[in-house]
């Protein structure tokens, strides 16, 4: 038993090195490297984490030390990486296998970029021949990106056998246990000490150098938001304090602006432009039941009282699809935009039967404005859709022209327009009497500036 507790002991201490020895490095990562609980666990090989703990293999961990110091300390800034990047937190199916080499390929990418002396592996070289061929595919190496390369190309299973052995510096097991089973490996290390309540002390990061455990680490479900706010606060530091660091950190920035940048729901986006109206349908609110049934009771099929035809709700009635047709913005990205968004208003209860939506076609000019007014038109529009135009980019156009139109009472209710673009224009020096979004797809993460009266939503080439 002394003997395993001194192993122990001993794997501990060459975390806390890997631990200190970072912080030296990299200051901006102060909170992200105390976050863990440090537990024994025989199942893993040689660790992982699940954004709580730090789960080791005490002899695996040791050998893989001995084998290679700077090896152990990559391997503890590649699990902390992980987190920075919620990797673990998958809200959606995805095919595990492919996605645990997304984002081991994703993290290897920035540790390469870091170029820190205390993490510089044998492999080093071979990491980055991958690197190179897959940015001239994919440009930013995101995990989510990297994932939807391999799953739209074909890559043999050797490549892909290789690459896993290349990259793969932790056991992604954790990841996909359920919340149950986390806690049961987190009280596995009670027995040796290493309980969360032992673990506990006030403090993070340099303040906490001290701690067997790093600073405790939380283990309730809000932990996927500590760490959206470590990472958040890490993208502050990096544009702020740490731009001295150059373009050595720019693929971590990249990361984090794509992992951090706001997010909507399109869905919810396009009911900002609904409208009070009737529609066909029972109206629950004042149906009676009672007198209902107590028909049904009294004249067998005859119910006393119809439920009523028509209720009061919101819905999109009128509003403008406003198309940049300028060279820059790409033909099936536009017909994709349309799809998605007729087919969410035909899926919702969002869509009134008859409706008056206006579509603009506009490079520096108004190249044409196709008139909807009921779902068949626009399935019919959808179909022999063709773009006009290709010149430059002017957005003031399309507004003049939409003011027009409501100044002659081709609208009744206008509430919105959409334009979709690729964000870069002349735009309206006044707000316009109806509202506004911007909408664009963008390969990079560069947000483009739009006037404040405008509401920005940014889609990812995926979402379309």
């Amino acid at each position: 038993m002394q003997v395993i507790e001194r192993l122990d002991k001993l794997a501990r201490d060459v975390l806390l090195l890997s631990r200190n020895t970072l912080l030296v490095n990299l200051r901006f990562l102060d909170m992200a490297l105390s976050q863990f609980e440090y537990v024994p666990y025989e199942d893993i090989h040689p660790t992982g984490t699940d954004g709580i703990h730090l789960a080791y293999n005490v002899r695996e961990w040791l050998l893989k030390y001995k084998n290679e110091k700077e090896d152990i300390t990559r391997c503890y800034l590649h699990m902390v990486i992980h987190c920075v990047f919620r990797h673990m937190y998958i809200h959606s199916l995805v095919d595990h296998a492919i996605w645990d080499l997304a984002c081991d390929i994703a993290v290897e990418a920035v540790i390469q970029e870091l170029d820190i002396k205390s993490v510089h592996t044998k492999n080093a070289s071979e990491i980055d021949k991958v690197i190179y061929r897959l940015k001239d595919e994919v440009k930013y190496l995101t995990a989510e990106k990297i994932y939807n390369y391999f799953l739209n190309n074909s890559i043999s299973e050797q490549t892909l056998s290789k690459w896993k052995e290349l990259f793969t510096q932790d056991d992604h097991y954790l990841w996909y246990l359920p919340p149950d089973q986390k806690m049961a490996i987190a009280s596995s290390g009670g027995e040796d000490g290493n309980s969360k309540d032992q673990q506990n002390i006030e403090g993070s990061g340099a303040n906490s150098s001290g701690n067997d455990s790093g600073s405790g680490a939380p283990s309730t479900i809000n932990q996927e938001q500590q760490w959206k706010e470590i990472s958040e606060r890490m993208q502050q530091d990096l544009e702020t304090f740490s731009k001295q660091r150059g373009d050595t950190a720019g693929g971590l920035m990249q990361n984090l602006a794509a992992l951090n940048r706001e997010r909507y729901n399109y869905e919810s986006f396009l009911k900002k432009f609904a409208v009070l109206g009737e529609k066909m349908r029972i109206n629950d609110d004042e149906f009676d039941y009672v007198f209902y049934t107590y028909g049904l009771s009294l004249y067998k099929n005859m119910p006393l009282i119809e439920p009523l035809e028509y209720k009061d709700v919101k819905a999109i009635k009128e509003f403008v699809i406003a198309i940049d047709t300028s060279a820059s913005v790409y033909g099936p990205q536009v017909q994709s935009f349309l799809n998605k968004t007729y087919n969410i208003m035909k899926s919702t209860e969002s869509f009134f039967s008859k409706i008056n939506v206006h579509i603009i076609q506009c490079d520096t000019v108004i190249q044409e404005d196709a008139k909807i007014t009921d779902q068949e038109e626009f399935d019919e529009y959808l179909k022999n859709m063709k773009l006009k135009g290709f010149g430059g980019t002017d957005f003031r156009p399309a507004f003049s022209y939409v003011d027009e139109m409501v100044k002659n009472h081709e609208f009744t209710n206008l509430k919105g327009l959409i334009y979709f673009t690729d964000g870069y224009g002349s735009f309206p020096e006044r707000k316009p009497n109806y509202e506004t979004a911007f909408v664009f797809v963008r390969d990079n993460y560069e947000i483009p500036e739009v006037p404040n009266w405008a509401i920005r939503l940014v889609l990812e080439p995926e979402e379309l």
